[in-house]
């Protein structure tokens, strides 16, 4: 594969691993660092812009949530993430890159109307951070 149809492989992994469909990104991220070492820093700039974008997909997905009462009444799962942003505000979207909460807190963020500004730049800071612990790991 040559390296654009990589990086693009490599956003849509990392989009489509943000949202609240199932998959991971750090497998096709080794293939590209892999494949095209050379491409180091552009491939966790797009890893962390397609992931931060899905994540913002999350977010904009709760801009649209029922009040709290209709929501808390419905959920039969835990509301733990919707703490968290209650009492971390936007800073809680460093962790937006941890499997299973990341999304929940995401969500959160965007039904609680959390600054999108701040949801964003704390969130692309930790899935930046994150791909970057990963691809030191993989180049090791």
């Amino acid at each position: 594969m040559d390296e654009q149809s990589s990086l693009l492989a490599l956003f849509t992994a990392s989009f489509l691993a943000a949202t609240l469909l199932p998959g991971g990104s750090e497998a096709v991220l080794f293939g590209v660092l892999k494949a095209h070492p050379q491409l180091y820093w552009p491939a966790l700039g797009i890893a962390s812009l397609g992931n931060t974008l899905g994540g913002m997909s999350s977010y904009a997905i709760g801009r649209f949530l029922p009040n709290e009462k209709t929501f808390v009444k419905n959920s039969s799962g835990s509301t733990r993430g919707l703490a968290w942003v209650r009492c971390h505000g936007s800073p809680v979207l460093l962790l937006s890159w941890v499997p299973l909460i990341g999304d929940v807190l995401c969500v959160a963020a965007g039904w609680l109307r959390v600054n999108w500004l701040w949801v964003l730049l704390f969130m692309a800071v930790g899935k930046f951070a994150r791909y970057w612990v990963i691809a030191l790991a993989f180049s090791q």
